[in-house]
C-alpha cells in the first residue's frame, strides 16, 4: 500500500510539473470509476469559458492594443462612414410622421404607415415598381457578363503593346461624366442633325424616327449605352483575378493536348467564378437603385411612361413637390428590398457553394 500511495504521489507531482511548464496554472481533478485523473485547465483573464460576448470582446481588445497603428489609420474613415451613413438614419423617421420643416422632426405628428398606404394605392405605384425592376435587371442581364468576356479576351493577348492599348481605350469612356455622355447621345441620336438622323437620310429614310423619344428604345438606350461605357472598368477585378492563375496549370494543360478553348473553359473561367459571385451578390442588393442622373436626364415627356423609375419619383415628389413624407417612405421601401434581395441571394449563393459575402 505504501508503494501503490507513493507511486500515486510521483504521477501527480510529474503532472503538476507538466503544467507549470507549459504555462497551464490551472488544474482540477476528476474521480471516476475509482481512478485518480488529472485535467488541467488553461486559465484566462476571462475564466474557464472560453466562448461568450465577453471572451470575444477581450480578444479584440488585445488585437486592438497589438495593432493599434493599423487601427489609428483606419479610424478616419470610420468617422466619416459614421457620421455620413450612420447619423443620418435618424432622419428615418420621417417616413413615419406628417413632416412639416417648421416643427421639425420630434414636432411633427406620428402618422405610421399612412405614407406607405399613400404610395401603394396610387395608379403611379405599381407602373413605377415595374419600371424600376425592369430597367434594373435588363441593365443586370446585359451588363454582368460583358466585363467577364472582355477580361477573358484581354487575358488571351500576348502582344503586350497592343494589350495595354486595348486596355486604356476601353477604360477611357468610364471617366467620361454622366451628363457630358448622355449629351454625346443626343447630339449623336438626333433625328434632325446627328449622325443617325444623316445616316438615315442617306439610306432614304427621309423622316427618321426621333429614337430619345420613343418610349420602347428607352432601355435599349440606356442600357447598352451604359455597357459601352463601364464594361472595360468593370473588367479590371476579372483581370486582376486572372493574373493570380499559375502559369503552370496552362503548361500542364498545353502538355495533355488541351485546345485554348478548352484552356480558357477549365482553368480562366473556375478562376473566375468566385469573384463573379461576390460580384453578382453585391449587384442583387442594388436591384431597386439605378442611377437617378441618366435616367433623369434622358427623360422627357414623350418617354416618361417608360423612364419614370422610383429614384426620379423620389426626386419628383420631395424636392419639387415638398411631399418629404412621402418620398421618404418611397426610398425607405427601395431600401429595405434591396436590403432582403441580398440577403436572399447571399443565402442562396451559400448554400450552392462556399462563395458568400458573410
Amino acid at each position: 500500500h505504501k508503494a501503490i500511495r507513493r507511486q500515486r504521489q510521483m504521477c501527480i507531482r510529474d503532472s503538476y510539473n507538466i503544467a507549470t511548464t507549459s504555462n497551464l496554472t490551472s488544474e482540477s481533478f476528476v474521480r471516476d470509476n475509482g481512478e485518480r485523473k488529472m485535467r488541467v485547465m488553461t486559465e484566462n483573464p476571462m475564466g474557464r469559458q472560453r466562448s461568450g460576448w465577453r471572451y470575444k470582446l477581450y480578444r479584440a481588445g488585445r488585437g486592438i492594443q497589438r495593432n493599434w497603428g493599423l487601427y489609428l489609420l483606419l479610424l478616419p474613415a470610420v468617422v466619416l462612414l459614421f457620421c455620413f451613413n450612420y447619423l443620418p438614419m435618424y432622419g428615418v423617421q420621417i417616413a413615419f410622421r406628417d413632416f412639416s420643416p417648421s416643427q421639425g422632426i420630434q414636432g411633427s405628428p406620428w402618422v405610421g404607415l399612412a405614407n406607405f398606404q399613400k404610395f401603394f394605392n396610387s395608379f403611379q405605384s405599381k407602373n413605377l415598381i415595374w419600371n424600376t425592376v425592369s430597367l434594373s435587371l435588363y441593365s443586370l442581364i446585359a451588363g454582368f457578363p460583358f466585363p467577364i468576356i472582355l477580361a477573358l479576351m484581354v487575358n488571351q493577348i500576348r502582344v503586350k503593346r497592343f494589350k495595354q492599348v486595348l486596355q486604356v481605350v476601353t477604360y477611357l469612356p468610364h471617366f467620361i461624366s454622366t451628363v457630358v455622355m448622355v449629351g454625346i447621345m443626343l447630339i449623336l441620336l438626333s433625328p434632325s442633325n446627328g449622325i443617325y438622323g444623316n445616316l438615315a437620310r442617306v439610306l432614304g429614310v427621309q423622316n427618321p424616327t426621333n429614337i430619345m423619344g420613343e418610349a420602347s428604345a428607352f432601355q435599349h438606350v440606356y442600357v447598352w449605352s451604359d455597357v459601352w461605357q463601364h464594361a472595360g472598368w468593370d473588367s479590371i477585378i476579372y483581370i486582376a483575378a486572372l493574373a493570380a492563375v499559375d502559369p503552370s496549370l496552362y503548361e500542364a494543360a498545353t502538355v495533355d493536348g488541351a485546345s485554348k478553348i478548352q484552356r480558357l473553359w477549365h482553368i480562366d473561367v473556375p478562376f473566375l467564378i468566385p469573384t463573379a459571385v461576390i460580384l453578382l451578390i453585391m449587384r442583387a442588393g442594388n436591384v431597386m437603385n439605378l442611377g437617378f442622373e441618366k435616367v433623369y436626364l434622358m427623360q422627357n415627356p414623350l418617354n416618361t411612361s417608360i423612364s419614370e423609375v422610383i429614384s426620379t419619383y423620389v426626386y419628383k415628389i420631395g424636392m419639387i413637390s415638398n411631399q418629404y413624407s412621402l418620398s421618404a417612405a418611397v426610398n425607405l421601401f427601395n431600401t429595405v428590398i434591396n436590403f432582403v434581395l441580398l440577403l436572399l441571394v447571399n443565402g442562396f449563393s451559400k448554400k450552392l457553394g462556399d462563395t458568400s459575402l458573410w
